[in-house]
């Protein structure tokens, strides 16, 4: 996997850094380094894919590297820099052009399957028309890579990324409200007294869950010290900022992208969360990750580059709340949702539910109506089957009648029956005076000895 370049970094922040790893004083770390970066995690776009494989290849551009390097955040958000894509060798803009007409037909493929999903004839949809529905490239040149297509990918992915928290956030919210729609209808289907002994336990196993140490807020002082004591090993009386950006500037880029900054937390993380615990959720681990990020990107990044730069650490690190923050709320803190929100949650599912059991009804008519067709058809073969068989039935009767077969059976078998023939030969007639009575009618003997006449 390719380390981009900060003017990457800008915009692709979530695939352009490597998961933090921990530091290793031996000098160990490269061979983890380089492991990790294979597997970056994915973006969670649509066009992950495409996204890095055309970011793989700009970067085999010497030109384009150069120009990548110099671009500024405006260079890179107005378009300039996708100009420079007419300068690039021939080799990559042939590879590009491989890369977009991949693209266009993956894309086609999906149209398709979601069209035939919904029962739609996709035969006669236009296809170069439902392209236009995606966004970072272009549809109306649908085998070459052009700069417009390098504009609409940058400015897709960076709209897409930005909003890619907040829709974090919504699943999220929708994960809770579904586990509290379940627990509610788990209690429903208990007697009274089993319901009250659950309730008391589940009530019991949050109020254990609550029950933590105090968590740091992220990007304090308190927090930055125990990770320099605990995961760096080194003393907390000698702490560093300057020192602490370097150590965990895992790919030394020069700037703490999202993945560096939330490798920080790990240790906060784990006063409130253990994955042995059955009152500890994992996804409220991960929201809470996510939480204590974008509270240090709020406050710490100036520019707005979702980037910490080491000029911003260090600013952040001269602040009043560096030293003495606000108190950590929690996940457990306050609700997510209101009752009246859960209400609506409830009823969509309880549409959801209905439009399913509506759709197996009728998949279920289909197949009776299949399964009634297929008896017909299977009756419609027998039928044949029995016709086809008096047919011949009748033509080999005919052909025995005619004298060309002999007579069949009564399952259509060829019947032969044995003939009397004459055995008696007919008695040769005799001269009358040769006959003599009660004699054989054969004629005498020839005389023996005859003297031949010469």
């Amino acid at each position: 996997m390719m380390t981009l370049k900060p003017g990457w970094l800008l915009l692709l922040s979530i695939i352009a850094g490597v998961w933090s790893v921990p530091i290793d004083r031996n000098g160990g770390n490269q061979e983890v380094k380089e492991e990790v970066q294979e597997e970056n995690a994915d973006t969670g776009l649509y066009y992950d894919r495409y996204l890095r494989e055309v970011i793989e290849v700009l970067e085999t551009d010497p030109h384009f590297r150069e120009k990548l390097q110099t671009a500024n955040t405006e260079d890179i958000k107005n378009g300039r820099l996708s100009k420079e894509l007419d300068l690039v060798s021939h080799n990559v803009r042939t590879r590009l052009d491989e890369l977009k007409r991949q693209e266009v037909s993956r894309l086609r493929m999906l149209l398709k399957a979601k069209l035939d999903s919904t029962n739609t004839q996709s035969l006669q949809m236009d296809h170069a028309s439902l392209l236009k529905q995606f966004e970072h490239l272009d549809p109306h040149n649908q085998n070459t890579f052009e700069a417009k297509d390098l504009e609409l990918l940058i400015s897709t992915a960076t709209k897409d990324l930005e909003n890619y928290d907040a829709e974090r956030h919504e699943e999220f919210k929708r994960y809770e409200m579904l586990k509290e729609h379940e627990r509610r209808e788990y209690l429903k289907g208990l007697d009274q007294e089993k319901r009250e002994r659950e309730e008391k336990r589940l009530q019991e196993l949050r109020e254990k869950h609550r029950q933590h140490p105090k968590v740091n807020a992220p990007g304090s002082v308190a927090q930055l010290r125990e990770v320099w004591e605990e995961t760096d090993g080194l003393d907390p009386q000698e702490f560093n900022p300057k020192t602490f950006f370097k150590l965990h500037d895992t790919n030394e880029d020069g700037v703490l992208d999202e993945q560096e900054l939330e490798a920080l937390f790990t240790k906060e993380l784990e006063k409130v969360y253990d994955p042995k615990n059955e009152e500890d959720d994992m996804m409220e681990m991960e929201e809470e990750r996510l939480r204590m990020r974008e509270h240090i990107m709020k406050n710490v990044d100036i520019n707005k580059d979702r980037l910490v730069s080491l000029e911003e650490f260090l600013k952040s690190t001269e602040k009043k709340e560096f030293n003495n923050p606000k108190e950590w709320e929690t996940l457990d803190a306050k609700p997510l949702y209101t009752e009246e929100e859960l209400q609506r949650f409830e009823a969509e599912l309880r549409d959801k539910e209905e439009e399913l059991k509506r759709r197996v009804e009728t998949l279920h008519q289909e197949q009776e109506l299949l399964k009634e067709r297929g008896k017909a058809l299977e009756a419609q073969k027998r039928e044949y089957q029995q016709a086809v068989l008096e047919m011949s039935q009748r033509q080999k009767e005919q052909q025995a009648a005619d004298g060309q077969l002999p007579p069949a059976g009564p399952n259509g078998e060829l019947q032969f029956q044995p003939q009397t023939h004459k055995t008696e030969e007919k008695e040769p007639k005799v001269p009358a005076e040769h006959q003599a009575d009660g004699q054989n009618n054969l004629p005498a003997e020839p005389p023996q000895n005859l003297p031949l006449h010469t």
